[in-house]
């Protein structure tokens, strides 16, 4: 049997998973790395331990699994997205820390640019907001301070990377220097309609073209590991970034296909098609990942504080000693008692946009419980997926019909049943939940030619549960009625 290997490199750890052409796991190992906060806003990683918490997890894979190296037919890669290296291309070592996806160090440099009108331009070319979380201005920032990094970069002697990219170089020791499409797409300097840098862009933000990696097809070749990482050279066949990547793994192919990430945010796209459309309502447009030379797109809106709220509950409160508790104590109760739950800790995301908004807990009673609070708590989750879907469904040429959930929460079948009410249609949770790294194995697979077509996965995904709504629309709307108008309390000023 030949098996596909994926990376899944992600915010606070590093995970390899192997998986059987069928698309079940056979091994998976996991390794959490240092989070560094050199000041308030700031977060950072330290590239080198990356790589090597990456490398570690999938030697542990193949041990566990028993797999010999040369059994796997291809590798695929998928990543924390906007995150950012520089890196001297003598050495392969970085000049800098990773600076994170979450660091907001460049809102000023981002504000600037927005006074000065460039924003309809740069969502015209990328379909972003100009902002802080994506790579332009970070990298732009460690091109300003990092001593002599400027004129390296623009002698040639720097390489720049998402995370992807970093890890393709260490893997193929120098050999490559790429990115696919989805993850190009979240720099802020890539043209999403000709899927190529754009100079326009490279000028607005000072970033010299030959730090830059090659684009590629999400499913391509992207050379070989050198064979001494994991006792063979494996092909690198696919490569996507980690929400593309989990459109594709849960087979969100055709337009009006949407997933819902349930992690410690909750992150939602709906595939477009070949439709780059942009949103009216506080969305984004990405790339979707692309497995040939086919343009595809989807819609995303960011919750900042998904599953992070119930982390909040068990941290914070002291509500429960596990963070699986919270599903029995939120069903002790039949109702929240009329408690709406904000979790507006850092901000409101899609479609809000309130930066300085704040959390709040509105329709509290001498009656409520911890009980109370924590089924808000997990109600707050599907309120603001539901605003995302909705917003979604006012952007899109059709609207979505069902939705495809992965994430650690969608395990919590009370936060996915009170999901399926909300929204009205069927929330399908999969027989495999570990869909991002699935992603990157399908793209793999199809590059190495274990699958002939996006259409052959389509026929593998599997429902473990379907989840319908419970409720009337009347009493749904009523509910969002209740969120909406906490969500004005939060942020009135």
């Amino acid at each position: 049997m030949t098996y596909l290997l994926a990376l899944d490199q992600g915010t606070s750890s590093s995970r390899s998973i192997m998986f059987r052409p069928d698309g079940s796991i056979l091994a998976s190992a996991q390794a959490e790395f240092r989070q560094i906060y050199p000041q308030p806003g700031w977060v950072e990683h330290d590239p080198e331990e990356i790589w090597q918490s990456q490398l570690a997890t999938a030697r542990q894979v193949l041990s566990q699994s028993g797999v010999s190296a040369s059994s796997v037919a291809s590798l695929g890669i998928t990543n924390q997205r906007e995150t950012t290296v520089v890196w001297r291309r003598d050495t392969g070592q970085a000049i800098y820390n990773a600076i994170v996806w979450q660091d907001r160090r460049a809102e000023p440099q981002c504000l600037r640019l927005r006074q000065a009108g460039h924003a309809q331009r740069v969502q015209q070319k990328t379909g972003l907001l100009i902002d802080a979380y994506f790579s332009a201005t970070k990298l732009q920032w460690i091109l300003d301070h990092v001593e002599g990094a400027r004129g390296m970069a623009e002698r040639g002697e720097l390489a720049f990377g998402t995370v992807d990219s970093w890890l393709m170089w260490k893997l193929s020791g120098g050999a490559v220097h790429a990115t696919d499409v989805s993850n190009a797409a979240r720099t802020m300097l890539f043209n999403i309609h000709t899927n190529r840098w754009d100079d326009e862009l490279l000028a607005l933000f000072n970033i010299p073209s030959s730090l830059l990696p090659q684009v590629q097809a999400s499913a391509s070749d992207f050379g070989r590991t050198q064979a001494q990482w994991l006792g063979h050279a494996l092909p690198i066949g696919g490569v996507a970034g980690d929400q593309q990547s989990a459109l594709f793994g849960q087979a969100c192919f055709s337009a009006g296909q949407a997933k819902n990430t349930y992690g410690t945010g909750c992150f939602m796209l709906m595939h477009t098609g070949d439709q780059c459309q942009t949103s009216t309502n506080g969305l984004i447009t990405t790339s979707a990942a692309q497995p040939d030379q086919a343009t595809a797109y989807a819609l995303e809106g960011s919750v900042f504080i998904g599953g992070a709220v119930v982390q909040w509950l068990r941290d914070g409160l002291r509500a429960f000693d596990q963070s699986a508790d919270v599903q029995l104590l939120a069903e002790s109760v039949p109702d929240t008692g009329g408690v709406v739950l904000v979790p507006a800790f850092t901000g409101l995301g899609a479609p809000y946009w309130q930066a300085d908004a704040r959390g709040a807990m509105v329709g509290l009673s001498r009656g409520t419980t911890m009980a109370h609070i924590a089924r808000a708590a997990l109600e707050s989750i599907a309120f603001q997926s539901t605003a995302l879907l909705q917003a979604m469904n006012r952007d899109a040429s059709q609207p979505v019909h069902e939705l495809r959930v992965d994430g650690g929460a969608c395990v919590n079948d009370l936060l996915m049943q009170f999901q399926a009410d909300l929204l009205g249609i069927p929330v399908l949770r999969p027989a495999v939940i570990e869909t991002t790294a699935l992603g990157a194995a399908y793209l793999a697979g199809l590059s190495a030619g274990v699958y002939q077509s996006p259409h052959e996965l389509s026929r593998q995904w599997r429902v473990e549960r379907s989840f319908e709504s419970r409720i009337s629309r009347d009493e749904a709307a009523n509910k969002m009625a209740d969120w909406e108008r906490a969500v004005r309390q939060t942020t009135a000023t």
